[in-house]
């Protein structure tokens, strides 16, 4: 079954799912309740929040969301930008938009509230953020029946643990080399890791296998530091999971 974000806090909420992922931004504007379980760090672009901002046109004079008096605002997230306005004092009417909010201002609303990661889509319409109204991540999200259920809540549990692998796993790769035991302390010295490298023996007893997990992007200058410090045939692969 496709479920849109959307419309997924509703289905956990309803049993008709027991546990889904969705927007943080997306229960909080459905009201559902349901259990949160864990925030999950990814996104298309950037592994940032994604931000829901109030933006106006370039040479709009609204400059704060005190001057949204009386003013229409398009968004997709009705509920929580009515609470947002509220809570700031503001009585404005609130549109959903039902796509292409960023061409709406001016002629459609005065101000949008819209998704946005880095801006550029927003800049590209001649719009620029004024404030913002919420951070959102990704939420894995339960059926509190569900939650209460042991033969659901272990495999809900189950899922959640191989999700965080997957997620620890993104940006680290593995990396294992040889090194004669009168160098050890020399790799193991420009070496970072998760926790401590294994270091294992190997048939020739001057030798010894090290293995470790690094974060990717220093890869490339660290390879060159291992080499010098006596690492030889070293190998990097990739990580599908980083458990624990």
């Amino acid at each position: 079954m496709l479920v849109r974000p959307q419309e997924m806090a509703r289905y956990v909420e309803d049993g008709v799912l027991d546990a889904g992922i969705t927007g943080y931004d997306w229960v909080q504007d459905s009201g559902c309740a349901v259990v949160e379980l864990m925030e999950l760090r990814y996104s298309k672009t950037t592994r940032n929040p994604v931000r829901w901002v109030l933006a106006v046109p370039l040479d709009s004079e609204i400059q704060s969301v005190k001057q949204l008096h009386g003013k229409r605002v398009a968004t997709e997230l009705v509920n929580v930008t009515k609470r947002y306005l509220a809570d700031n004092g503001v009585e404005a009417e609130v549109e959903f938009s039902w796509g292409a909010t960023e061409v709406k201002p001016p002629y459609l609303a005065d101000a949008i509230v819209e998704a946005t990661e880095t801006g550029t889509s927003l800049r590209a319409n001649g719009l620029r953020i004024v404030e913002t109204v919420l951070e959102s991540t990704p939420r894995l999200i339960a059926n509190e029946r569900s939650w209460q259920d042991e033969e659901k809540r272990t495999k809900i549990e189950n899922v959640a643990l191989l999700l965080k692998g997957a997620l620890d796993a993104a940006g680290v790769v593995g990396l294992k080399m040889n090194v004669a035991k009168e160098n050890v302390d020399r790799v193991l010295e420009v070496l970072p890791a998760m926790r401590n490298p294994t270091v294992a023996p190997l048939s020739d007893a001057n030798w010894v296998a090290i293995e470790t997990v690094i974060e990717e992007r220093i890869v490339r200058e660290l390879i060159p530091k291992l080499i010098r410090a006596g690492a030889e045939g070293i190998v990097e692969y990739p990580l599908n999971k980083v458990i624990g």
